[in-house]
């Protein structure tokens, strides 16, 4: 999702609580703070030796200790007030992808995106989701796409039973 998005999804729903879910049936809990805003101009080079140029958006997602018992959530519209007041002192480029940056006690702390975003009841729920690490040279590496038939493979080659190893 692009930062432009995440602000319209967020202008139309300022009168819901703004809940996150970081993994499957998983919320970030009400005792969460936004607190830091990154504007990142990524400048890469691959293993197929291209360069590559995108901006990401990253917003920090900190549960506080000192609220653990909360309750409600965040709403859309003091989120929203915080995003604006960064983007009064930071422009956001609105064409960055937006990530979410998280962890807790059991989750390590990852860059999560927006995979969805659904509108449950008062709530605003943001899907967020984690993104395997891939080559994206695969072509000039000579990687070839992983195909149904090469995955059992592996299976076969690699189990207790296999002729690998």
């Amino acid at each position: 999702m692009k930062t432009q998005e995440l602000f319209k999804v967020l202008e139309q729903n300022q009168d819901k609580s703004l809940l996150f879910e970081y993994a499957p049936n998983l919320l970030v809990g009400a005792n969460y703070h936004i607190t830091e805003v990154k504007h990142l101009a990524i400048d890469s080079v691959d293993c197929g030796a291209q360069v590559d140029t995108w901006k990401e958006t990253i917003i920090q997602l900190w549960e506080s200790p000192n609220e653990l018992g909360k309750t409600e959530y965040m709403s859309v519209y003091k989120a929203l007030a915080i995003l604006n007041k960064v983007g009064k002192m930071k422009s956001y480029d609105l064409d960055a992808e937006v990530k979410f940056e998280y962890s807790n006690a059991t989750f390590h702390t990852a860059q999560l995106f927006v995979n969805d975003f659904e509108i449950r009841g008062n709530n605003l729920l943001v899907k967020l989701a984690i993104e395997k690490t891939d080559c994206k040279a695969k072509e000039l590496c000579g990687v070839p796409e992983p195909t149904e038939a090469a995955s059992k493979e592996t299976e076969v080659c690699c189990s207790p039973d296999g002729n690998c190893c």
